[in-house]
């Protein structure tokens, strides 16, 4: 099998969400990287509203498992994350399934990502005494249990909640 570039992956999962979008009747268009944390607008036609999207793209063969998370799919963030909450921002973060190529995408408010964000890596500092470390990630769980939420007052997104939420809704 061919390795697959990053940039590769990146657009493979833009050109997905924007399938999915036109599909659903938006009217979407890729940034081409001008727009600082935005890939994709958005105006839904019916309502008038616009908003925008990030896509974060990963590919695995399998989910990620450990004690600390449980079975999740993950996708790296940096720590600016942390600070952005523009209600008219969603991220879409999308994992594409090897062999087979397969996606699934989990639609989440930029407000949840930003908590989850710094407090899933404040709970990963405490938890390991490591030191600080600019890199995040975020984490959709699978099946718990999630040791997370026994130690911290935070959820873990669940795919149940957030997988193909295409109605932007989400908080």
């Amino acid at each position: 099998m061919v390795k697959i570039g990053h940039n590769s992956v990146a657009l493979a999962g833009e050109f997905a969400v924007l399938s999915q979008l036109a599909i659903r009747g938006f009217d979407a268009n890729m940034t081409l990287g001008n727009t600082k944390s935005v890939d994709i607008l958005v105006s839904d036609p019916e309502t008038s509203s616009m908003f925008k999207i990030e896509v974060k793209t990963s590919m695995v063969e399998k989910p990620s498992h450990d004690k600390l998370f449980g079975t999740y799919f993950s996708w790296m963030m940096s720590e600016k994350q942390e600070h952005i909450k523009d209600p008219h921002l969603f991220y879409c973060f999308v994992t594409i399934l090897k062999p087979a190529y397969t996606f699934r995408f989990f639609i989440v408010s930029s407000e949840r990502v930003a908590r989850f964000v710094k407090e899933s890596n404040d709970f990963f500092q405490q938890f390991y005494h490591d030191k600080p470390n600019p890199m995040r990630k975020f984490m959709v769980g699978l099946e718990g249990p999630y040791k997370l939420e026994e130690m911290t007052e935070e959820k873990m997104p669940l795919a149940s909640e957030y997988e193909n939420r295409w109605d932007f809704q989400i908080t």
